[in-house]
């Protein structure tokens, strides 16, 4: 799996240009077909990532967009106005009412995250860090939740500073900035991924190694995954 920009065009476009590094060996992928189709709540229509095949070690990969989080119904966006909503003092219930979403997947959100909140607020303050020029410490709120978004709030500036507004992702979002960085919700290492039976076989794209490696100024190319790292 690897996590890629929104916009199927420039999927496709990087695809068969050969742009989208292989998560588990030095090659690319090449169009490989679909993955099945699936509804995602929070986005339009139904969603069919675009398949990519190694041409190197011959593993396919399903490229996910960076707008929905791994084996979860709900997009991102939704999944963080659940999170935003949790720093602001609402409890499950409350959340799940407001938001639509049945109480137990947002009770299940909150413990995945509320177990992580140190180790994400961490790792998306390294990513301000690398990808910023003399970025401010956020402050301690006196609230882990409230501390998380502070560090978003961080990389996300960091991020569309460096590779402006829009960037290779589109049109770049605090919860799309996330996606890119840490797994809220899903299986998640520090190291931003997640071995498989020796293999990467998951990429995300707003790795530490690749912020180092991109221009400042908001012009960068695409590289691999998702085009940010």
């Amino acid at each position: 799996m690897v996590t890629v920009e929104a916009d199927p065009v420039g999927v496709e476009s990087r695809l068969m240009a050969g742009r989208v590094d292989c998560p588990g060996c030095s090659g690319v992928l090449r169009p490989w077909g679909w993955a099945r189709p699936r509804r995602v709540f929070g986005i339009g229509g139904v969603l069919r990532p675009r398949r990519g095949r190694c041409g190197g070690c011959l593993v396919t990969h399903v490229l996910l967009p960076v707008t929905v989080l791994l084996r979860r119904a709900y997009a991102a966006e939704v999944i963080g106005a659940a999170l935003l909503a949790r720093a602001g003092g609402h409890g499950y219930r409350w959340i799940g009412a407001v938001l639509e979403v049945p109480v137990a997947t947002v009770r299940g959100w909150l413990r995945v995250v509320g177990g992580r909140l140190e180790a994400v607020r961490v790792r998306l303050w390294q990513v301000a860090h690398r990808a910023g020029v003399d970025v401010a410490v956020p402050q301690a709120l006196g609230c882990p939740w409230r501390d998380l978004l502070a560090a978003l709030g961080a990389a996300t500036a960091a991020v569309t500073g460096r590779f402006g507004p829009f960037g290779v992702l589109g049109v770049v979002t605090a919860w799309q900035v996330a996606v890119a960085c840490v797994r809220l919700v899903g299986s998640w290492r520090p190291g931003g991924l997640r071995p498989v039976g020796g293999t990467r076989q998951h990429e995300l794209p707003l790795t530490l190694r690749a912020v180092d490696r991109k221009p400042r100024g908001g012009h960068a190319h695409a590289g691999p995954g998702v085009g940010v790292p």
